[in-house]
């Protein structure tokens, strides 16, 4: 074991909050850009807002499977602190940062080169297109920034560095709050450029955080050093690094993968019921804060413990870890469901968008506390180099009950067929997780 690995010690409920806490910050503040987009460019327009909705779900893909590699980057190296090889940890370390900077190079240029028949599947209409394509084209160019601060995350997160990361998210949403009013309506005298302004912001904080990380892992014990990749061979760390990070960026962005059939589908029922779905999903992507940043930060814990062979260590992490999720999800699912037109009338004060913003959140809410069991279960299976098995639960999920649920019924009840096939798809989802996670623990008892 190594002393680098410092979740293998102290109290496991202590680890839980001091690695949640600074992560819950740093989540709330990177959900925070989604709704501090939406209140200003909703400013523009119920048109605007619409193309938003579209964007969404491709944006949220985009940052999943991104966020799919880091949890590959953060498994690895929490494994191998774990096992006590410091160096082989380092490999894996440099050696993830350098790859998630190459996908990051591969992924904006086809996203730039597909946005418009990508969009035309989701239904987007002539009114929407073009505001879409002015947000999405500097976007897509800006996705090697996105997968650069992945890859520093993943480094910092898998040494258990969780107050690092949320430094780093706290940098790029400070900058996106500054810059959105000024870029996307105007200030000072500045006209602003509409709805591009909000990736303009995006992209600004994008290489602010770039900046911060560089100077925050050099004072860990995994500074970036690329020379350490000619050093040492390339294939072990690599092979490690894709057999979790592969199956974790298809599970993370199957999600919004289905988000964005969702969406499409919503498209029929009206402009309408596209903004008020679209704002409540922004929303609720903050109110699930707390349970994102757990299904973060249980990675290290479990992925220390499990490769230090301290089994009923990492068995008491995802014990209290589902039972948060538990309690949390049903809580925030009364204030929201309590609160749904209070809240819609911050974003539109079109009466057709609150109502079905209203609706969404009436029905959607109650499967909280599955999707959290679902994320965090799918991060204990990543920590465990479990991670087929974490796509194998994401997928059932999306393509088994979801997509079924809301196209079956789409035609007898409208709009709220589709908010419920979230509904039952999270608590589907949810029960799945639980299941496979415990049949894990249970057979590595039993060996």
């Amino acid at each position: 074991m190594s002393e680098m690995a410092k979740l293998t010690r102290g109290s496991i409920r202590g680890n839980l909050v001091t690695q949640t806490t600074p992560m819950i910050i740093g989540v709330a503040a990177v959900m925070s850009i989604g709704l501090v987009d939406a209140y200003y460019i909703g400013q523009l327009g119920s048109t605007e807002l619409a193309a938003i909705a579209f964007i969404f779900p491709i944006s949220v893909a985009l940052t999943s499977m991104a966020v799919g590699v880091m949890v590959g980057i953060n498994s690895v190296v929490a494994r191998a602190l774990g096992e006590g090889d410091n160096a082989k940890a380092a490999r894996r370390a440099n050696l993830g940062i350098v790859f998630a900077i190459a996908l990051g190079i591969a992924m904006g240029l086809a996203l730039f080169a597909l946005l418009d028949p990508l969009f035309s599947l989701m239904n987007a209409d002539a009114r929407t297109s073009p505001f879409i394509r002015a947000y999405m084209q500097p976007f897509a160019l800006g996705i090697p920034l996105l997968m650069t601060i992945m890859g520093f995350n993943g480094v910092l997160r898998g040494q258990g560095e969780a107050r690092k990361t949320s430094y780093i998210s706290v940098c790029y949403a400070a900058a996106n709050w500054v810059l959105d009013p000024i870029l996307i309506t105007g200030a000072f005298g500045f006209e602003g450029f509409g709805i591009a302004g909000a990736a303009y912001a995006t992209l600004a904080g994008w290489a602010m955080a770039i900046v911060l990380g560089l100077w925050l892992i050099r004072s860990t014990a995994l500074p970036f050093k690329p020379l350490l990749i000619r050093q040492s061979a390339i294939i072990e760390p690599m092979v490690a690094i894709l057999r979790v990070a592969g199956p974790a960026a298809f599970s993370n962005s199957i999600n919004p993968i289905g988000l964005a059939v969702l969406t499409a589908l919503v498209a029929v029922e009206g402009q309408a019921a596209v903004a008020g779905f679209g704002a409540a999903g922004r929303l609720q992507s903050f109110a699930v804060v707390p349970l994102l940043a757990l299904s973060g930060s249980i990675g290290a814990i479990v992925g220390q413990n499990w490769g230090a062979g301290q089994t009923d260590r990492a068995r008491r992490a995802v014990a209290l870890a589902g039972g948060f999720c538990v309690l949390y999800g049903l809580g925030v699912a009364v204030l929201l469901f309590a609160f749904g037109e209070r809240f819609a009338s911050l974003f539109s004060d079109d009466p057709a968008v609150i109502a079905q913003f209203a609706a969404y959140l009436a029905i959607a809410v109650w499967g909280y506390a599955g999707f959290g069991l679902l994320i965090t279960g799918n991060g204990i299976l990543n920590a465990m180099d479990r991670a087929p098995l974490a796509l194998l639960q994401s997928a059932a999920r999306v393509f088994l009950v979801m997509m079924p649920f809301a196209w079956l019924l789409r035609g007898a009840w409208g709009a709220d067929a589709i908010y419920a096939a979230e509904l039952v798809a999270n608590l589907a989802g949810g029960t799945l997780a639980a299941l496979i996670v415990r049949r894990v623990l249970r057979k590595k008892t039993a060996a």
